[in-house]
């Protein structure tokens, strides 16, 4: 096993065990309105996360399907969890200012230094490690007790809820539908609407079929195997334009789609709860204006570029 797939492993056991931390606290909850639905995701999405390498494909999907079924009959809630007074808040709001968004701000560095620095890790080698960094840097700064770690982990995750599976989830159906063939069928539509050779018009629809595909897949790269497959290959690679350019504007365009969804909950949802906004799509809201000039112009570019 190479270092990259041990150092990824030891990622996904530690996800494990915070979702079992958090089926554990929620079976010990007596005031817990829904404990044993929430109990049963928890549980669920640790297995998956820290041992579904080893389990069989058919297991991992039984344990997947059993641990949404809570979700979908609303089974799955936030348990008790103490409180910080507004006092402290004011009180730490007050110590750190800004200086709260180096630890944030480290976790992306960190996944851009280790996929330039070290590319046989890989960035999300390096999101893992810059977030270890950042708990570090945070609770100096806090001079919190490490316990707060799980603590704070279990109401961030318990807010978000199952939601959180959802980037996991949709990226999976990405590579169903492409296994399926869903492209060549989306590249038969498009084959009835834009003329042979219309490069311009392939550009423009495969620009915003990104951005409306993520939007329902929730993620840019589920949709970026589809939608080249099905109308950037056939309707724009094939006259010669370069696929380097095609293909990062495209998958550019699709990020715009991630802006005006709900199913990319890592975007949209994780921040309202961080924020604990009235407005579950108060941050979609303000993202679309800017989304839709983005991909205007993102389109522009391929048009011009391409």
């Amino acid at each position: 096993m190479e270092l990259k797939d041990i150092l990824m492993e030891v990622t996904y056991v530690a996800c494990g065990l915070i979702s079992a931390y958090i089926g554990v606290k929620t079976l010990t909850d007596d005031k817990h309105k829904n404990k044993l639905g929430t109990a049963i995701f928890w549980f669920g999405l640790a297995v998956v996360m820290a041992l579904g390498k080893y389990l069989p494909p058919m297991v991992s999907g039984i344990v997947v399907i059993i641990m949404t079924l809570p979700s979908m009959v609303n089974k799955v809630s936030i348990g008790t969890n103490a409180e910080p007074t507004e006092e402290h808040k004011r009180k730490m709001a007050d110590k750190l200012g800004s200086k709260i968004f180096i630890p944030a701000f480290s976790m992306g560095l960190f996944a851009l230094l280790f996929g330039i620095v070290f590319p046989t890790l890989g960035a999300l080698v390096g999101l893992g490690f810059g977030i270890l960094v950042s708990a570090i840097m945070i609770l100096v700064m806090a001079k919190e007790n490490p316990k707060a770690i799980p603590v704070e982990g279990k109401k961030l995750l318990e807010a978000v809820g199952p939601t959180s599976v959802l980037p996991q989830l949709l990226a999976s159906l990405g590579a169903i539908f492409a296994a399926a063939g869903v492209g060549e069928v989306i590249s038969g539509l498009v084959s009835n609407i834009v003329p042979a050779g219309n490069i311009t018009v392939a550009i423009i629809i495969y620009g915003v079929s990104m951005a409306l595909f993520t939007m329902v897949m929730g993620n840019a790269y589920a949709a970026f195997s589809v939608i080249t497959l099905g109308i950037g290959v056939p309707f724009i690679l094939k006259y010669g334009l370069d696929p380097s350019i095609i293909g990062m504007l495209g998958l550019t365009c699709g990020y715009c789609g991630t802006l005006m969804t709900p199913m990319a909950a890592n975007f949209n949802i994780v921040p309202v709860a961080i924020l604990e906004m009235k407005d579950k799509y108060g941050v979609i809201k303000k993202q679309i204006p800017i989304a839709i000039v983005m991909l205007i112009v993102i389109i522009s570019i391929m048009l011009i570029r391409g």
